[in-house]
């Protein structure tokens, strides 16, 4: 049920999102050059890695010593404009379609955080990565990384139809808002280097 609905949500919604991501994809080729879009192995569901697409938004940018340079220094204007309204993150659309994330569900994140979740954490991999997802509408890069979890495991424990029509029409607002788009002096959020070990994941927040 849930991917007969992400398959009729994108293919409905195909005559904006095509030509949007074109004509994106024509802007970040000449702002930034090649390659266009920015290729990462990340998590999916049950921990099985897949590439996930974005628009490129940062320089290749290195130091003296062949180093790429700090996120915040590689991150151009035009990228900064593309993260805050979200478009950088139309061309998992793909992912979607694949069959590798579904439209809304915990975030996927890097690989490496995987041997550090606890496993209560570790549920958030019980179903498909999303586009958008419960973290994201309550407060998003603004959340410290345990709040983030809880409200993923939230998620899986209480996914429904209409759970995800409720969160995709806040991600709308969320959009338009622009809000919680990074940390506090970070230019998306601090490395995930595991939660302290005596850290016992609390009860996740109801919906409202």
């Amino acid at each position: 049920m849930k991917r007969f609905f992400d398959l009729a949500i994108i293919l409905l919604a195909s005559p904006i999102w095509i030509p949007v991501l074109l004509l994106l994809a024509l802007c970040v080729w000449a702002a930034l050059g090649r390659p266009v879009l920015f290729r990462q192995p990340r998590p999916g569901l049950n921990g099985r890695i897949f590439h996930l697409w974005k628009f490129r938004t940062m320089t290749n940018a290195r130091d003296a010593q062949g180093q790429l340079l700090a996120d915040a220094q590689r991150l151009t204007r035009f990228g900064r404009w593309l993260r805050s309204t979200s478009l950088d993150e139309l061309p998992e659309v793909l992912n979607v379609l694949k069959g590798d994330m579904s439209l809304v569900g915990p975030r996927p994140l890097l690989v490496q955080y995987l041997d550090r979740y606890t496993p209560e954490q570790r549920r958030r991999h019980e179903v498909r990565p999303g586009i958008t997802g419960w973290a994201q509408v309550r407060g998003r890069n603004a959340l410290s990384w345990e709040e983030k979890f809880k409200l993923d495991v939230w998620y899986v424990d209480h996914q429904s139809l209409w759970l995800d029509l409720r969160i995709l029409a806040l991600t709308v607002g969320q959009v338009l808002r622009r809000t919680g788009i990074s940390a506090a002096g970070e230019a998306t959020m601090p490395e995930f280097r595991g939660s302290a070990p005596n850290h016992q994941p609390g009860v996740p927040p109801e919906a409202h």
